[in-house]
């Protein structure tokens, strides 16, 4: 059994609790143990997910959040380096699936986070299940 983080941003609460719902039943129906953090914003994301990482506490991550385009380029900072940074970790070989949504407006993400239709907080749970097993293979 291993010790998932997911770690969310808690900006859109009824979008996340879908994305988390997904994530979580795909890591508990693989029988892993699911811990959840809060921060502040999908900035902020990536450098929780470096810090949790030194506790040597978990296998593996999974980021949870909500980037909805809005009328100025702060849409374009938050979505890319977010999604950066959750990359650089990776290519470190951390095992993180990236389920921050980025839509261009809240019809989109509620279609993308609800685990009965696009189930986007689920298919990250499962990137980095894949990702914590290619670790183990690779070992």
């Amino acid at each position: 059994m291993a010790r998932f983080l997911i770690v969310e941003a808690r900006f859109y609460e009824h979008l996340n609790d879908m994305l988390i719902t997904g994530a979580r039943a795909v890591l508990e129906e693989a029988g892993h143990q699911v811990d959840v953090i809060t921060v502040p914003g999908a900035l902020e994301i990536p450098g929780a997910i470096a810090l949790a990482s030194e506790s040597d506490l978990y296998d593996g991550f999974v980021a949870i959040g909500v980037v909805i385009r809005g009328e100025t380029y702060h849409f374009e900072i938050v979505a890319g380096e977010s999604a950066r940074g959750i990359m650089a970790l990776t290519m470190d070989g951390m095992a993180i699936g990236n389920g921050i949504l980025t839509v261009e407006n809240e019809q989109q993400a509620i279609v993308r986070a609800d685990p009965a239709q696009k189930d986007k907080g689920g298919e990250a749970a499962q990137a980095a299940l894949a990702l914590l097993a290619l670790q183990e293979k690779f070992a």
